[in-house]
């Protein structure tokens, strides 16, 4: 196990860059060392919080207790079919990296997730998604530490309680800790290109066949072109989800704004692109200080320099009140806090 170092600076584990300090930290490799910590944690008293790639958080403050570096790795193909492969990855494994490695082993499925930021672990948590998949799509099975009994649980689709950007582990943070996730992938290339921006890519390349690489090229290439590359201009990604509203509602706006993208939901619920509702309240591009909302990406509140937590918290909300008085529609923050929320520099 790695030493256990205290008052440390968390700017270089979070994309964001925000400059906390945790009151202890310690970076976990193995089942054993978790299981070790979390035992130390309990005996000590000290909260625990777990951090894999950072990509996906706001530091709101300094954090209390115990903060753990997911940096548990490991690959493998668990089992073969005609029909499916499973594979099963760490944790602490790099989100793209697996991809990448499964596209190497000539399995279809995770393409359009290719150059999301993060860990394994982190993507049940989140279901990550992006131009038209999910991970629930997937999702074979994971194994996650049980804090209350000490056990080592296999979960099923049916156990993680997916929903858009929501899972089981939001709600029961403090009670699991995964460590390995498998997914069901197919051993035939097919392609997923029902997304406008990807089908349009995938036309212009005149391909007749399905080739898995290709559309994961493309997913980059289109994540390049509308994303800043958080190692040049820190960000946590998309900040807000897409609002889910009644269809009634839907409607009504787009009476008064036929262009406004929409998708239609199962329950007569309708998707809106948050996006587009910052755009068109006049958000993008806009600066203050060390924060902003990128040029190309309304949906990314990025920091250019020494802001603070709160001052990224501070702009989402004032956006947020905008959005709802234009048009009725309540955002939500999508990357969770950590730390105690301080005052703004």
């Amino acid at each position: 196990m790695s030493k256990l170092r205290s008052q440390v600076d968390l700017r270089p584990f979070n994309t964001l860059a925000l400059s906390e300090r945790a009151e202890r930290l310690l970076c976990v490799e193995s089942d054993s060392e978790m299981v070790a910590a979390l035992a130390q944690a309990q005996r000590s008293g000290w909260p625990v919080t777990l951090i894999g790639g950072g990509s996906n958080l706001v530091l709101a403050g300094p954090v209390p207790g115990l903060v753990l570096l997911m940096r548990t790795r490991g690959r493998r193909v668990m089992s073969r079919s005609p029909e499916s492969v499973v594979v099963e990855a760490a944790a602490g494994e790099n989100w793209h990296d697996f991809v990448r490695w499964s596209l190497d082993l000539g399995l279809s499925g995770l393409e359009n997730l290719s150059l999301i930021p993060g860990t394994v672990g982190a993507a049940p948590v989140q279901n990550i998604g992006a131009y038209g998949v999910e991970v629930r799509d997937l999702f074979d099975s994971l194994d996650a530490l049980d804090r209350r009994t000490g056990e080592v649980k296999c979960l099923q689709a049916a156990d993680c309680r997916f929903d858009y950007r929501d899972s089981l582990f939001k709600h029961e943070a403090e009670r699991y800790v995964i460590l390995r996730v498998r997914f069901k992938l197919s051993p035939r290339p097919y392609i997923n290109v029902g997304y406008a921006p990807l089908a349009a890519a995938w036309q212009q390349t005149g391909l007749q066949r399905p080739d898995s690489r290709v559309v994961s090229e493309l997913v980059c290439a289109i994540r390049h072109s509308k994303l800043p590359d958080p190692a040049r201009l820190p960000n946590a990604g998309s900040f807000f989800k897409n609002p889910l509203v009644p269809q009634a509602k839907a409607d009504a706006l787009l009476l008064r704004y036929p262009q406004m993208p929409h998708f239609p939901q199962p329950q007569g619920a309708c998707k809106l692109a948050a996006g587009w509702l910052i755009d068109q309240a006049g958000w993008k591009g806009l600066r203050r200080g060390d924060v902003g909302v990128h040029a190309e990406q309304a949906l990314v509140l990025v920091n250019y320099g020494q802001a603070r937590g709160a001052d990224i918290l501070a702009l989402a909300a004032e956006i947020a009140a905008d959005v709802q008085r234009r048009f009725g529609v309540a955002l939500e923050r999508e990357p969770p806090l950590l730390g105690a929320v301080s005052s703004c520099s």
